[in-house]
Formats: C-alpha cells, sequence, structure tokens
C-alpha cells in the first residue's frame, strides 16, 4: 500500500532545490517541497506547515487537525510502524 504520512516541515534545507526536513511522530526526514510551493507560499514559508509526505515528496499541504486525526488514525491501523520502520532504515537527515 501506498500512503502519504502526515508530517511538519521543520526547516528549510536549500531553497533553491525545493528541500525540507519534515518530523514525522520524531523522525526526521529530508523532502522535496516543490509540490507544495507557489508564488503566495513560498519555500521560505513552509516551516510549520503540515504536508502528506510521499517517496521523498511533500504532496500537499494539510491542516494541522486533519493531520493529527490522520496519523491518530494510521497508528490504530497499525499502518504507522511499518511506515516509520521504513523511514528509520533508510538514508535520515
Amino acid at each position: 500500500m501506498c500512503l502519504g504520512i502526515p508530517g511538519r516541515i521543520v526547516e528549510i534545507v536549500d531553497p533553491e532545490a525545493c528541500t525540507a526536513v519534515v518530523e514525522i511522530s520524531g523522525v526526521r526526514r529530508r523532502v522535496n517541497v516543490a509540490c507544495v510551493v507557489d508564488a503566495g507560499h513560498p519555500v521560505a514559508s513552509c516551516v510549520g506547515d503540515w504536508v502528506l509526505v510521499h517517496v521523498g515528496f511533500a504532496m500537499s499541504r494539510i491542516d494541522g487537525d486533519e493531520a493529527r486525526k490522520t496519523l491518530q488514525l494510521l497508528a490504530e491501523l497499525g499502518e504507522m510502524d511499518a511506515e516509520l520502520n521504513a523511514m528509520r532504515q533508510t538514508e535520515g537527515v
């Protein structure tokens, strides 16, 4: 199953390359944020945004309440453990 996991952008790594650090349940990963920026929402304004992360890309911005509900639901379904373990086993920040 392919999941978009909610995470919060905590740092901009390279504004030119549109890369940032996202924290997902305590795990930090570098991701590409090009899909969530535009003229009205530049890279520099992304810190603090909640996003759906899939295979190293922030695919869309989401509401913080929705992010927390989704994380809780994924944890209840047992999906979070597998995703977090996979993230921990690959290259981190």
